[in-house]
């Protein structure tokens, strides 16, 4: 286990953009959409801004060597087999290019955010949580074609699927999303990014949840041994609102999400589960921030990692407490289970708190398989292999079961362990 500062910086310093980026908005320019203009303006920040290196903070444990080695282009995924959409849930495939919602029916409840209302509502989150200058989100800024904008008033009863798959060609895949969830407002999303080849996968989502409303929302993204992700989620929460965020992603090459959250008024409610599996040379990476700006915030946080190989896990939890967020509850787990004596997880809680009536707890474990549970087991007759194929079930289902129904045809940790076909 490794403990560090309470800081986290987010800019790199020191070095100068790559070609890769150089080659990368050569290639990502021009286009006359409605994302022209923010994109013009990212590639701008882009090119200024130096590519993260590991004697950047923020980027010390992670080797954006996978990263770079893929062709600078962007990617146009062609169409790829799918389970079956779960009973009450509608299925959005995102590509990048194409409108998501062309010529189909949303729920009732759901309406496309277009024209002065988007330009208005778009990277007002990323603003307010702080990751308009992160490295991830002006790559995704500078390379998003199109944007799946929706608002959402009332309870919506249908779970809303959003579904990216890579495929197997070669460049970057930029996807922008952003949800406005008005008072009250209730929605349930899925997210499913998959990936079988050299590609990137870049995402950004923001959300707004106005007073009282809650987001369900659940990631699952299981990669391939060449492919990278990169998934920032930016939430801004009102009183009263709810927000829980699960997330699962293994497989990749590089795979890094940033949940970043702020409780703007206080008297909200999150919670974040998490799950990382690195294997043979991957990385998976997560960096959250969940900072609360009023009082009564609770926050329930467990993050879990396992890895083998010679695969690398980070996890890096920063929980912002000022003096305005008085009687704030907040408790971050981070539990770890270690396959290989050659793979590496480096775990980093960060609690930063100035106000003095609070209650916040953090715990961090980094362990193997239970040499006792192993015995039970196979005295049972159950072969050593087995035993620990069951245990580790175990350990990742505790997360995997949090998710949406409608990721079940998915089916999560088989996708994850490259088990099925993704």
């Amino acid at each position: 286990m490794v403990a560090a500062s309470l800081s986290t910086p987010t800019a790199a310093a020191g070095a100068t953009p790559g070609n890769w980026v150089t080659s990368l908005l050569a290639n990502a320019s021009g286009g006359a959409d409605a994302l022209a203009a923010t994109r013009a303006r990212a590639a701008q920040f882009l090119a200024q801004t130096p590519q993260p290196s590991r004697r950047v903070e923020a980027w010390r444990f992670t080797d954006l060597a996978p990263l770079t080695a893929l062709s600078p282009t962007l990617l146009r995924p062609a169409p790829a087999a799918q389970p079956e959409t779960a009973a009450g849930s509608l299925r959005l495939i995102l590509d990048g290019h194409s409108d998501p919602v062309a010529g189909i029916s949303l729920p009732v409840g759901l309406e496309p955010i277009s024209g002065d209302e988007l330009n208005a509502s778009l990277g007002q989150m990323l603003a307010s949580t702080g990751s308009t200058e992160l490295w991830p989100v002006l790559l995704n800024g500078a390379t998003a074609r199109a944007v799946l904008a929706l608002r959402v008033r009332g309870k919506v009863a249908t779970t809303l699927e959003l579904v990216s798959d890579a495929g197997d060609g070669e460049g970057i895949l930029p996807l922008r999303l952003l949800l406005v969830l008005e008072p009250d407002a209730s929605l349930e999303i899925l997210q499913v990014h998959r990936s079988g080849g050299a590609n990137l996968t870049s995402v950004v989502l923001e959300a707004r949840l106005g007073e009282g409303a809650e987001l369900r929302h659940g990631l699952l993204a299981p990669g391939a041994e060449t492919g990278c992700l990169l998934a920032t989620v930016a939430v801004e929460q009102a009183t009263g609102s709810r927000y829980s965020g699960v997330s699962a992603h293994g497989g990749w090459a590089l795979g890094r999400l940033e949940p970043r959250l702020v409780q703007r008024e206080g008297a909200a409610h999150s919670a974040l589960k998490a799950l990382q599996l690195a294997d043979g040379r991957q990385i998976s990476d997560t960096h959250s921030q969940m900072v609360f700006e009023g009082p009564d915030g609770r926050l329930e946080q467990l993050h879990k990692a396992v890895a083998d190989g010679q695969g690398r896990s980070v996890f890096n939890g920063a929980v912002q407490v000022p003096r305005a967020a008085q009687r704030t509850d907040a408790a971050q787990l981070s539990r770890n289970l270690l396959l290989s004596d050659r793979a590496r997880i480096d775990t980093k809680p960060e609690l930063e708190i100035v106000a003095d009536d609070v209650r916040c707890a953090h715990g961090a474990t980094v362990s193997r398989l239970e040499q006792d549970e192993l015995f039970y087991l196979q005295s049972r007759g159950i072969a050593a292999d087995q035993a620990a194929r069951l245990l580790l079930r175990g350990f990742c289902e505790e997360v995997l079961q949090e998710l949406p129904g409608a990721a079940r045809p998915w089916q999560p940790l088989a996708s994850l362990l490259g088990e099925q076909g993704r």
